[in-house]
């Protein structure tokens, strides 16, 4: 993907917003694709998302449109920035609209309810899997990289010049972007960080301090890892960007809306009453329910897992969460990720 080359972004959040004006700031001439006429004509006019990203202004490289077939004329790059639950669907839509030689990029995080679907192999489902598919992701909060803080990320596809391609037309001085062979791994670790990070949300609720904190999130690394290497990804992905990188920015920050929605369950609200004062969608909710099946499925314990959909979707009390967790039988550290065993 040459200077000045076409692409087109599907999906107005604020991380679609963003990646459009990481990929106009290279010089490409982006569409942003909106659903609904309105939409389009409001980002449009105002050159701002105001409901999700306020007082962040659109490149004037970057064209809003509606219309699917001009949104995707002539892209070399199609980038899909919507909720893992809403890939399907979205990916259907434009389907013919897509040109034939696009790079397909999915920069969701999630596990596809009822198929356990990666976003990748959902777009190459929907739109050919004779097409590279990559995924983008890493340590992105997508505020800060609207504010023009460092960030990197992670592109990774199996067709390694399709990943170089990718990183070529996002790094820049301030969005550094390596590649990766490793889709399964990158993907996944993307989606169950968010699971963890509900739970370092509850952590800092109850004020559990930071050993308790920094044990948890080791912790939920090993989970994430045993799930990876059962579905057949690289161990050492997790260790990388994707991995460890996401995870630690998203059970910090302050920008986290996973690590906000524990902290709010530790405080006594309802899951409903949280999701409903949220502008943004927190993907940690729904993966919980794909991960835990996916586990079950590749016979994978994942007690962390376990506990947070029994408090989002059965009523345990937090506190009764972290007890089971804590009060588990003693085991190896690298069990299930490594040829480790022990007690």
């Amino acid at each position: 993907m040459g200077a000045r080359a076409r692409a087109a972004v599907i999906g107005t959040g604020s991380w679609g917003t963003v990646l459009a004006a990481l990929l106009a700031g290279n010089g490409h001439r982006v569409t942003l694709w909106a659903r609904t006429a309105a939409e389009a004509r409001d980002l449009a006019a105002r050159r701002e998302n105001r409901r999700l990203l306020p007082g962040f202004r659109l490149p004037d490289g970057v064209q809003v449109e509606h219309d699917p077939a001009r949104a995707l004329a002539g892209a070399a790059l199609a980038v899909f920035a919507v909720p893992a639950q809403r890939l399907r669907e979205n990916a259907r839509a434009l389907r013919e609209h897509l040109p034939p030689d696009a790079v397909l990029v999915s920069a969701s995080k999630g596990i596809e309810l009822g198929s356990h679907r990666r976003p990748t192999e959902v777009l190459r489902e929907e739109l050919g899997a004779d097409r590279p598919a990559c995924a983008l992701s890493g340590p992105n909060l997508a505020r800060e990289i609207a504010e023009g803080l460092p960030a990197t990320s992670v592109a990774a596809c199996q067709d390694e010049a399709a990943a170089e391609a990718v990183r070529a037309a996002f790094m820049s001085p301030r969005f550094r972007v390596y590649t990766n062979t490793d889709v399964t791994g990158v993907e996944l670790a993307g989606a169950l960080k968010n699971v963890i990070a509900l739970g370092a949300g509850m952590g800092d609720g109850f004020g559990y301090g930071d050993n308790a904190k920094a044990a948890f999130i080791t912790r939920g690394l090993a989970e994430m890892s045993r799930l990876g290497v059962a579905a057949g990804a690289n161990p050492l992905t997790f260790a990388g960007l994707a991995g460890l990188g996401d995870l630690a920015a998203t059970c910090y920050s302050r920008h986290s809306r996973n690590r906000y929605v524990g902290e709010q369950l530790a405080r006594g609200r309802p899951l409903d009453e949280i999701a409903a004062g949220m502008a943004h969608v927190a993907e940690g909710v729904t993966t919980t329910i794909g991960a835990r099946e996916l586990a079950r499925e590749l016979g994978v314990e994942m007690p962390i897992t376990e506990g947070m959909f029994r408090v989002l979707f059965e009523g345990l009390d937090p506190h009764r969460a972290v007890e089971e967790l804590m009060g588990r039988a003693p085991t190896h550290e690298l069990r299930g990720i490594t040829e480790a065993r022990g007690g």
